[in-house]
């Protein structure tokens, strides 16, 4: 009998539906592209990727909560031979993988791209630095996994289009994290399309009001991708199968729509997505950041802006950060997601600085008087210029009549307005030096710059594993 409800597909057109050719191409180009076959502009790329993550790893897990998730995490015994990155410990490899996830999203710091609309990034490196102990991995070989699952990753965020609802971290990540893992263990491409299917059904369906709210458990989302993407490929090589096109299901109807599987192999192996990526200085949610990097540029042109000096400010941009209009945020988090509080917390610093989220700025009268004078709106010629481009302008309205306004269509650190490799090694030392020191931070740079040539990682694997200081 014919099924006559609207939606519903019998399962005998389903499952006539052959494997996609996506698949196999890109399966195919993962295993038989080596590290060798990289340019000199991707390792290097690569290797400043890892480096900005472990970074924003160290620096987030001296939180509070991180602290105490790793000494409960620590509890469970068993095998521990992953680094908690900054705590001073080993752990299970599928706890290692959620801690340094949820670790490296804390502060808003870590690295992301437009085009995939997330952060590819922190949910790939937690699950390669748990697939396996490090002594027996080569620094190329861990490079030609990280490539590939940013890749996989950021190819199905770009290939698709999220429910607004929903929050990217531990979405699409959880394929990415996959195929990295599948990689570094030696996978063939019959494995890599078997862990991608899987894996594509463990993705985390998260809701993007958490980051509105200031709702703490949105910094779990990216742990939770890093470990499912570790239990997926655990599950391919025991021999549980995912769908025959598990990507297409999730990604064009469950958790988003209007996937276009071209996209996947598109100039596959010449246009590199980790090449297109972003870093971050301002310590807040990227879609704050054109807003912050005008102010910044007022600033630099009039000097320091006091809030009391303001009458209001006027911020239009883009429909995502438009949406961001909380002006008295509860916690760090809502801060981190709030334009007004970050125009408002960069104008009484100086900069969007992690301590500019901290508590004190959060019940600081001047901040909080100047983010109720801030508006927020969106211009639908912005919204359109959707992803190339990143819009905002700022008017700020002085007490003695003066009216200072500039625009910006880009945001710095974008892969067309790119901060310079010493300034993300700088972002680096700063996150990664009062957690260790300054010399324990160079020799972690220094392990990183030359993974393109270590036979092993034994030596990063116990710089990692270093306490933090005393006094931090």
């Amino acid at each position: 009998m014919a099924i006559v409800t609207p939606g519903v597909v019998p399962a005998s057109v389903l499952l006539a539906e052959p494997r996609p050719a996506w698949l196999k191409r890109f399966a195919e180009a993962a295993t038989t592209i080596r590290f060798g076959d990289f340019d000199a502009d991707l390792s290097a790329q690569a290797r400043l990727v890892v480096l900005d993550c472990l970074g924003a790893i160290a620096a987030g897990m001296q939180e509070p909560e991180m602290r105490a998730l790793t000494a409960r995490l620590a509890r469970r015994g068993g095998r521990v031979t992953a680094p908690a990155v900054g705590a001073g410990l080993a752990l299970r490899a599928d706890d290692a993988a959620l801690a340094n996830g949820i670790a490296g999203t804390m502060l808003e710091l870590d690295e992301g791209n437009s085009f995939a609309r997330g952060h590819p990034g922190i949910h790939v490196l937690p699950a390669l630095l748990a697939v396996r102990p490090l002594a027996e991995v080569s620094g190329p070989d861990f490079l030609h996994a990280f490539v590939f699952g940013y890749e996989a990753g950021a190819r199905i965020g770009a290939a698709s289009r999220l429910r607004n609802a929903l929050h990217p971290h531990g979405t699409w990540g959880t394929v990415g994290a996959a195929v990295g893992a599948a990689l570094l263990d030696g996978a063939g491409a019959e494995e890599v399309i078997g862990a991608i299917n899987l894996s594509s059904s463990l993705s985390v369906g998260s809701s993007l009001r958490t980051m509105l709210e200031g709702a703490t458990v949105r910094n779990a989302y990216a742990g939770m991708s890093a470990r499912n993407g570790l239990t997926a490929w655990d599950l391919v090589t025991a021999g549980f199968t995912g769908e025959t096109d598990g990507v297409r299901s999730v990604y064009g109807g469950v958790l988003a729509e209007g996937f276009r599987p071209e996209e996947m192999v598109a100039e596959l192996g010449t246009r590199w997505e980790i090449r297109r990526n972003y870093f971050k200085r301002h310590a807040a949610c990227r879609f704050t950041h054109a807003a912050l990097d005008v102010v910044a540029g007022l600033i630099a042109g009039h000097g320091p802006i006091a809030p009391e000096a303001v009458a209001g400010i006027e911020v239009v941009t883009y429909v995502w950060a438009a949406q961001l209009d909380g002006a008295r945020p509860d916690n760090m988090l809502a801060a981190k997601f709030s334009v007004p509080f970050a125009v408002a917390t960069m104008l009484a610093h100086g900069a969007a600085s992690v301590p500019a989220f901290r508590a004190p700025a959060l019940t600081d009268a001047r901040i909080l008087d100047l983010a109720g004078r801030v508006t927020v709106d969106e211009d639908p010629a912005m919204s359109a210029m959707l992803p190339d481009r990143r819009p905002a302008r700022v008017t700020i309205r002085l007490t003695d009549g003066r009216v200072l306004t500039a625009e910006t269509f880009t945001n710095r650190g974008d892969a067309v307005d790119p901060y310079g490799p010493d300034e993300v090694v700088a972002k680096f030392m700063e996150l990664a030096t009062p957690v260790w020191g300054a010399a324990h931070a160079t020799r972690i740079r220094e392990a990183v710059d030359g993974l393109d040539r270590a036979a092993d990682l034994a030596d990063l694997d116990a710089l990692l594993k270093e306490p933090a200081r005393e006094e931090h």
